[in-house]
């Protein structure tokens, strides 16, 4: 078992900080807000008073945090932790950012000797409090089976990609296709409601016909389809809006920079920024289904 620093303990990395814990590893953690750490340490884990004294002792850094302002300023800011990780240490972002951040600050813990990777989740909330996350991981070879065994605490399926940055791309990807086919799948049953069918049957067709997927069997846009879906509690919990919005500019940006053409991922885009200017942008994305329901 070893010793974890977790640094960011929000909807996703609370819950994988507690799996880690309950796998038997000593974990450490910090977050700004303390209710968040509270949490952690009814899992097992002990609390540190910044982000710094988390490190201590530490084998694996785990970081989880919003987007790349914050993983770069936190590794390489003024008070940066990065002079401060325990030397032999492995790094693991599993934030999602640009990559090109993910290559700056991994280029940086190389300077000083330290092992970096990239690994970026999916699976959501649900999948993050079941253990059942997939990582999707950039780096070396030696560092991506070094990191096996903790990442197995979390998730069930790991993907190395590529070198450092290309965990990044790859999340990218599978977020601009999520956002997508989320956005067309609440349209579709809007459709199907405004004539007068009933959303649950609708939605239990297609997730088992052409049109299934995570949208339709685990995160149906429609209140009431599915129980434990945050659209049936008011679309609080899940992946917010801007979360979303913010991995498609990310995507958007990363298209530019090797002149790739996403129409598709555009409009995605458009239609999140168009939920979030409506008010709902800390709500669970399947809420860009308002943009078409009539629900305010």
């Amino acid at each position: 078992m070893s010793h974890i620093a977790f640094i960011g303990l929000g909807n996703m990395g609370g819950p994988m900080a507690a799996n880690l814990a309950k796998a038997g590893h000593q974990v450490r953690v910090f977050d700004l807000v303390p209710a968040a750490v509270a949490h952690a340490v009814e899992a097992g884990a002990s609390a540190a008073k910044d982000a710094v004294d988390a490190l201590t002792a530490a084998e694996v850094v785990i970081t989880m945090l919003p987007a790349s302002r914050h993983v770069e300023g936190l590794f390489l800011g003024d008070n940066g932790i990065l002079s401060h990780i325990p030397a032999g240490a492995l790094v693991i972002d599993c934030s999602t950012i640009a990559p090109a951040t993910a290559r700056k600050v991994a280029d940086a813990a190389a300077a000083r000797g330290l092992s970096m990777i990239d690994a970026p989740v999916s699976g959501g909330t649900a999948g993050a409090a079941a253990g059942t996350l997939t990582f999707i991981v950039g780096g070396d070879d030696a560092s991506f089976e070094r990191a096996k065994p903790v990442l197995s605490a979390m998730g069930k399926n790991l993907f190395h990609v590529g070198a450092s940055g290309a965990g990044q791309v790859a999340k990218l990807c599978n977020n601009m296709a999520l956002g997508a086919i989320m956005a067309v799948t609440g349209e579709a049953i809007a459709l199907g409601v405004a004539h007068g069918l009933d959303p649950k049957v609708l939605s239990q067709m297609m997730a088992v016909s052409t049109s299934r997927s995570w949208a339709t069997e685990v995160c149906n846009p429609w209140p009431g389809v599915l129980e434990n879906a945050p659209a049936s509690r008011g679309y609080s919990g899940g992946f917010g809006n801007d979360l979303m919005l913010k991995d498609l500019g990310l995507a958007a940006e990363a298209a530019m920079s090797v002149g790739a053409s996403i129409p598709l991922g555009e409009l995605a885009r458009n239609l999140y920024a168009m939920n979030s200017q409506a008010g709902n942008g800390k709500l669970d994305f399947s809420s860009v289904v308002k943009l078409v329901s009539g629900e305010k």
